[in-house]
């Protein structure tokens, strides 16, 4: 088609284009393009969709391909638009791939497609050799992560290949930090950007998987059965209501991707009695997809009476009604037997004890998507968590002490353990006997149920409305028989949430949107969130071609958790019989939170170097700390209750602290065949209030002390005011260094960290019954550097070698103080794959 030039410069006086022809003229050669590869047929399936890169520009004339069994079915060109139509008479399990000039490849998701159906299906384009993702969690919507305002980070499952659990290779996230307490098996914390350890909201296929109020163990999640996890960092109490007010983590579970059963198994054993087992299968049949794997993990740990089991069991099923509908179930499933040694350093006595715990999380999703671009999921989902500890003694010498208080020579007895000299990173030191308290035996329940439902609408012009309704049933019982204490609840919270997102000529992207939430225990509580990012320059070839802008406003609110709603002052005080001083307090409430966030993503070469770089501001409110009766006793200003003798303190939303930091992240791609990440994070944390400290100095009291060391006060058991969070360290980061080739792959990856401020939570528990084992909080903990290697080799086609080695340099202080690490630990295996495509 040609114009004349005079006519052309007409055109160009008037301001006016014939778009309407020049789109029809590109459709009917797209169009053309297919039927020169398939004949007219009325049953055809039409898969139809957009060519984009990963900013959402059109990409014109791309080439996107339909396969089926491996073989090119039919293929199409995008127009000017980056729309595309391809139709085929075979009905079955296929998949895209798409291509465009300066663009690497990309191969969609396989779906499932019939004649007489009319299916959309995007497919993004990426230039970087640096791995591009898609995430759900931040929007709700699957989003490539370039578009998005929020940060956000993807592990992808190749990164799992040799771990046991998810714990070191989430330590390779800016703003993450990851506390074990003990060796394997034992209870891992997560805190992100300063935000405190149970408020992560946690997703497991879609469902709410941590106990009721926001604790998860890390401890002992397994990484069978994980295809990816994505880590939002920040509150997104917008899309997912309570629990999220530091950040949101959602694991999600392999599918079935093969036309043939494909059946693995691997097998390995290291030091320390270290076995385990893996075996999984997979694949299509027709309109279902299948995937289900399982897991038996044993060590001995380093310690006695320390060692780990674990057992894991993953499924997930789904079956295509049609194109555009599905049905799918998942399930996982896991049980962990784990000794309870104690803080052996504190007394060189290993406890005889034992936890267990059981976790049950299924889901059952149905969603449909209209050729209109309209989607709507509903999904069930429950959780079944079980958590009980038992004793079998204590592994402690028996002493008497004197009675301080006594005026007539009374003593107390206690178990004790060794004479013991505890250092912290500060220089700071004390030898002393500490007490030794037999774990309480308890069990707690936390189950929920959740019904959620989402209605999205994408509009023509890139504006995307999203509604969503959840309805959480939790019920939750702690049960201590020690102290003859039983207590049960359940709550019934909803949720409504709206959000919109959007672009602007694919340089401006913007997110907003907000949640009301009625909490059975809080009442109602709104979370708004705005997001914006800009692309100033696009992603090119040579230097510095490439630059993203960001800033995300949000909140969040965090349920208290169980366990701190049955040691709330107030139901403490009613379970004393004092509804005198009940009557003054309200009911524990929510934890809050609110962050402003800004970054920049710069492309620094050709797309195979990019810089990371954010600021966060991050305040947390009405945090909840246990302040001990003494300390009570003076916000009371009387004697605490006497009626029950274990009455040692209550929890109180009376703490407040801010978090401010910055992040940086490096991504390398030198050469073919190697990758190289690194990131630091500064992390600057002040506590603000809390009642500890506070109501202690305004009503004459004073903080504790250790006599070795007069005129420093400690926080036993909370940091005071103008101090830094525990467990928080200021400076940490990350790296690795990664080689792939067709056969062989290794990599080195680091974990690092700063020392960081803590507590011994000793005070008082000496034969002297003073507070000769506490220690300055100041730097308590000591900071690591963790080293660990990992490796495969292809032997055949079908079997692999593998190896992992962990903590190189042998630290034992990566755990906090009291709690030595795991030492070097190695392990090597083989893996067996059977069937497949």
């Amino acid at each position: 088609m040609f114009r004349s030039k005079g006519r052309f410069s007409a055109q160009l006086r008037s301001g006016r284009r014939s778009s309407r022809l020049q789109t029809l003229a590109q459709t009917t050669l797209a169009a053309a393009a297919v039927m020169a590869v398939l004949p007219s047929n009325a049953g055809a399936v039409v898969v139809r969709g957009r060519l984009t890169d990963a900013l959402g520009k059109p990409v014109n004339r791309g080439q996107v391909k339909l396969f089926q069994n491996g073989k090119v079915e039919a293929f199409a060109f995008s127009d000017a638009e980056g729309n595309y139509e391809i139709r085929s008479a075979a009905s079955g399990r296929f998949s895209l791939m798409g291509i465009g000039a300066g663009y690497l490849p990309a191969v969609g998701i396989e779906f499932y497609g019939s004649t007489m159906e009319v299916l959309q299906r995007d497919v993004v384009l990426s230039t970087s050799t640096v791995r591009q993702d898609v995430s759900v969690t931040a929007t709700g919507l699957p989003t490539p992560l370039p578009q998005l305002t929020a940060p956000v980070s993807v592990i992808d499952q190749r990164e799992l290949t040799t771990r046991v659990g998810l714990i070191d290779e989430m330590r390779q996230t800016p703003g993450v930090f990851l506390v074990q307490q003990g060796q394997t098996g034992g209870v891992g914390s997560l805190f992100v950007r300063g935000g405190p350890s149970d408020g992560n909201k946690v997703l497991i296929d879609g469902v709410t998987a941590e106990d009721v109020g926001g604790s998860f163990d890390w401890g002992t999640v397994s990484s069978t059965g994980v295809s990816q996890i994505e880590m939002y960092r920040g509150p997104n109490s917008a899309l997912f209501g309570t629990d999220s007010q530091a950040s949101v983590v959602s694991i999600t579970t392999p599918r079935g991707r093969t036309a043939h059963p494909l059946l693995t198994y691997s097998g390995d054993a290291g030091n320390l009695h270290t076995w385990r087992d893996e075996v999984g299968v997979g694949g299509t049949y027709k309109k279902l997809d299948y995937f289900g794997a399982g897991s038996w993990f044993n060590t001995s740990n380093a310690l006695p009476n320390s060692e780990y089991r674990s057992q894991t069991s993953v499924a997930n099923f789904g079956y295509s009604f049609k194109g555009d509908t599905q049905l799918r179930g998942t399930f996982r499933q896991a049980s962990s037997h784990e000794g309870l040694p104690g803080a052996y350093d504190f007394t060189h006595r290993a406890q005889w004890g034992k936890q267990l715990d059981q976790d049950i999380y299924a889901s059952g999703t149905l969603e449909n998507r209209t050729t209109f671009d309209w989607h709507n999921l509903v999904r069930y989902g429950i959780a079944r968590k079980r958590e009980q500890a038992e004793a079998f003694g204590t592994n402690g010498t028996l002493l008497s002490y004197p009675d301080p208080y006594s005026t007539t020579g009374g003593t107390y007895t206690g178990y004790f353990g060794d004479v013991v000299t505890v250092r912290g990173a500060n220089g700071y030191s004390a030898t002393s006997r500490a007490q030794i308290y037999a774990a309480t035996p308890y069990q707690q329940d936390s189950n929920r149920d959740e019904l959620y439902y989402q209605s999205d609408y994408v509009f023509p012009k890139h504006i995307a409305v999203l509604f969503g309704f959840r309805y959480q049933n939790e019920r939750g019982s702690f049960n201590e028989s020690a102290y003859d204490l039983y207590e049960s609840t359940s709550r019934r919270n909803f949720e409504y949430n709206l959000q919109i997102q959007g672009d602007i000529k694919s340089r401006l992207f913007y997110s907003f949107g907000g949640s009301l939430q009625k909490n059975h225990l809080y009442g109602l509580a709104g979370e708004p969130r705005l997001g914006l990012a800009y692309v100033p320059v696009r992603p090119g070839s040579g230097w510095f071609h490439g630059t993203k802008l960001r800033i995300n406003v949000s909140t969040g609110v965090q349920e208290p958790a169980l366990a701190l709603e049955y040691y709330s002052l107030k139901a403490t005080l009613l379970r004393d019989g004092d509804a005198t001083d009940a009557a003054n307090f309200a009911q524990i409430g929510p934890e809050r939170s609110r962050t402003l966030d800004v970054g920049i993503d710069q492309n620094i070469l050709s797309n195979k170097l990019v810089l990371k770089a954010g600021f966060f501001h991050n305040q947390f409110s009405h945090q909840i700390e246990y302040v001990d009766n003494v300390t009570i006793g003076y916000f009371l200003k009387q004697t605490p209750p006497e009626n029950d003798p274990n009455f040692f303190g209550a929890e109180v939303n009376s703490q407040a602290y801010r978090a401010v930091g910055a992040e940086t992240e490096l991504e390398w791609n030198p050469l073919n065949h190697w990758f190289v990440r690194g990131g630091y994070t500064f992390l600057a944390t002040t506590v603000e209030q809390s009642l500890s400290s506070d109501m202690v100095a305004l009503y004459g009291g004073y903080p504790n002390e250790n006599s070795k060391y007069p005129g420093i006060p400690i926080g036993s058991t909370s940091p005071l005011v103008g101090g830094r969070v525990f467990r928080r360290p200021p400076h940490t980061g990350f790296f690795s260094v990664s080689y792939t080739s067709k056969r062989f792959s290794a990599n080195l990856k680091g974990a690092l960290a700063s020392r960081a401020d803590d507590s011994t939570y000793l005070g008082g528990y000496s034969p002297s019954y003073g507070n000769d084992l506490l220690l300055p909080n100041r730097n308590l903990d000591f900071g690591y550097v963790k080293l660990d290697l990992g490796g495969t080799y292809q032997l055949a086609r079908r079997v692999s070698v593998f190896t992992q080695l962990d903590n190189l340099l042998n630290n034992q202080h990566i755990g906090p103080i009291g709690y030595p690490g795991l030492p070097l630990s190695f392990r090597a295996g083989m893996k067996f794959r059977l069937g497949g495509q």
